[in-house]
């Protein structure tokens, strides 16, 4: 096992296109950390980078403390799963697993001993003889991932290895890969733009941006202390509700409705336009909720059921918040004002055209500056966390610059 360092990496492509910007990462030894952005931001670049796929254009790239930046992939000793599973159709599964080892001129013996260990592993004993046609495509995935456990490298490295699946064997093969992990223990950087695969896989998680890393923390750090706008709109599904409100006099104004600020999350500032972020569970049912929260009431727009929760669609009389040109709800439903979705409980009684009242939990208000978009909060909350969490949400404030 190793650690994967990397220490002010940039790529440029012809043109002067940057596809990977001034980037500071560390991988801890035995980690499995995954990188997460939206497509083109530079995250499977960055992959390739490590792999020794594509040539640092500046920085440099450690690997068990071994400077690999200028070395050949096959001088770095690590292992890569592909989206597409490159598995050679004309071999068998014996042999796909087993390639890289012959490759490298490891004695039959020990070859087939790997291959038989890993195949039990993974559960692809019965199919050693098989060929990569005769296989789902849960099962290729799971040779790809042979191929590159029985190798024994110091880390690997996953390029979305999970895209190509359907959604339900996605999920099964999420749970796998988080038990694989906690069984080899091998460091791992995992690249994906899904972030559900983001948050139930990686021990932390790091949010990139236009070629540059944004923020680093554990998952449920991630989602209870963005950093700024683009982290609070990407992180969680659905995605954060974004409107502009106003601070005065321990308010925040939403819609006409003022909501008292919850004592340990004031803003930095006391007065003035504010983007405003609202978690969807945030809102309550206010039948159930305390009497204490502040009541909102809306019209109902939509109404997505969920089976054991619903998504209730209504508008807000408040301008909605831009992330990277894009407001909130475009492509949303047409109206004035911004589009929000609360999610409550199925036992909530609503129906679209209906009026119903919502209760708003001040304690999980977010606030960020309408300029630069990073976070208002006098210090990130690390409410409902971990021990671990906690302390990485309150010190996320503290990094400087792109260095994690």
């Amino acid at each position: 096992m190793a650690t994967i360092e990397l220490d002010r990496v940039t790529k440029r492509f012809a043109g002067d296109v940057v596809a990977v910007d001034d980037v500071t990462l560390t991988v801890r030894d035995g980690e499995l950390l995954v990188l997460v952005g939206p497509s083109g931001c530079g995250k499977s670049t960055l992959l390739r980078m490590v792999a020794g796929l594509e040539e640092v254009t500046t920085g440099s790239v450690r690997i068990g403390g071994d400077d690999v930046t200028d070395a050949p992939p096959r001088r770095r000793d690590v292992a890569m799963v592909f989206q597409n599973y490159a598995l050679y159709p004309h071999l068998t599964v014996r042999e796909n697993m087993g390639y890289g080892l012959r490759v490298r001129r490891v004695p039959k013996a020990e070859r087939e001993r790997r291959v038989r260990e890993v195949a039990d592993l993974l559960g692809l004993a019965d199919l050693l003889e098989r060929k990569p046609a005769q296989l789902s495509g849960g099962q290729r995935q799971r040779v790809a991932m042979g191929r590159a456990i029985v190798r024994e490298p110091r880390a690997f490295l996953m390029d979305e290895p999970l895209s190509n699946l359907d959604a339900k064997l996605r999920a099964s093969m999420r749970a796998s890969l988080a038990q694989l992990h906690l069984r080899l223990g091998v460091t791992t950087l995992y690249v994906t733009h899904d972030q559900t695969e983001a948050m139930t896989l990686g021990q932390r998680v790091a949010v990139m941006r236009a070629g540059r890393v944004v923020q680093v923390d554990e998952p449920q750090a991630l989602y209870a202390a963005p950093r700024n706008l683009f982290v609070a709109a990407f992180i969680g599904s659905p995605a954060m509700n974004l409107v502009e409100a106003a601070l005065l006099d321990g308010c925040v104004q939403l819609a006409g409705v003022r909501l008292p600020l919850d004592p340990a999350r004031r803003p930095a500032r006391t007065s003035g336009r504010v983007a405003l972020g609202v978690r969807p569970e945030a809102f309550q049912d206010a039948e159930r909720a305390p009497e204490a929260l502040p009541r909102l009431s809306v019209r109902v727009e939509v109404v997505e059921q969920l089976g054991a929760e619903l998504n209730l669609l209504f508008r807000v009389d408040a301008p909605p918040v831009a992330v990277d040109g894009q407001a909130g709800d475009e492509g949303g439903l047409v109206g004035d004002g911004t589009l929000v979705v609360a999610r409550v409980p199925d036992t909530t009684r609503a129906a679209p055209g209906e009026r119903i009242t919502l209760a708003v939990d001040p304690a999980r208000l977010h606030f960020f500056d309408l300029d630069s978009g990073e976070s208002l909060l006098a210090r990130p909350a690390g409410a409902g966390l971990s021990p671990a969490a906690e302390a990485a949400a309150a010190t996320a404030a503290e990094f400087a610059g792109n260095r994690y």
